[in-house]
């Protein structure tokens, strides 16, 4: 069973949903040939391109996506301001097993903390403030219509924990 993460439900800053009709266009493209044969791969691809729009409208720069390190992938590396937010995007079809943040465990934040250093080290990065947000998506599909809710989980776990 997954250990539930720690989080604030008072730092969920921000929640957007809506409907429209599916369609295709740069941004959800699969990124390879893997993610033409997996429908999880694809609709991960679309979740972190909808979570990288989702940021940008809030005043975020992307800096990077999908950046590996140890066999660790950061999702979305931003900036606001001085500030550098690794996210961990999870997006899933329903909430019926539950929410999709639950599936960012202990084991995961710790490997993403790593990978975090990593980065800013490579990167010769020197910033005061780092944070780990965590960005849900579920998509239900009624008739030909998508409904996307997307939950921002500012500074979900730190490097503390």
């Amino acid at each position: 069973m997954f250990e539930k993460p720690r989080f604030n439900p008072n730092s969920k800053t921000t929640s957007a949903g809506g409907s429209h009709r599916a369609k295709k266009s740069a941004n959800t493209e699969p990124r390879s040939k893997t993610s033409l044969e997996d429908p999880r791969r694809t609709l991960g691809a679309i979740g972190e391109s909808r979570a990288a729009s989702f940021l940008a409208r809030r005043g975020y720069r992307i800096d990077a996506r999908n950046v590996r390190y140890d066999g660790v992938e950061i999702d979305l590396i931003a900036r606001r301001g001085c500030v550098v937010v690794f996210v961990e995007v999870k997006t899933r079809r329903s909430s019926r097993f539950g929410t999709p943040e639950l599936a960012v465990d202990r084991r995961k934040q710790a490997r993403m903390i790593r990978a975090a250093h990593a980065w800013l080290h490579q990167n010769r990065t020197f910033v005061r403030t780092v944070r780990f947000d965590v960005i849900s998506c579920t998509v239900e599909r009624s008739g030909g219509s998508e409904h996307w809710q997307i939950n921002h989980w500012v500074d979900a776990f730190d490097a503390s924990d």
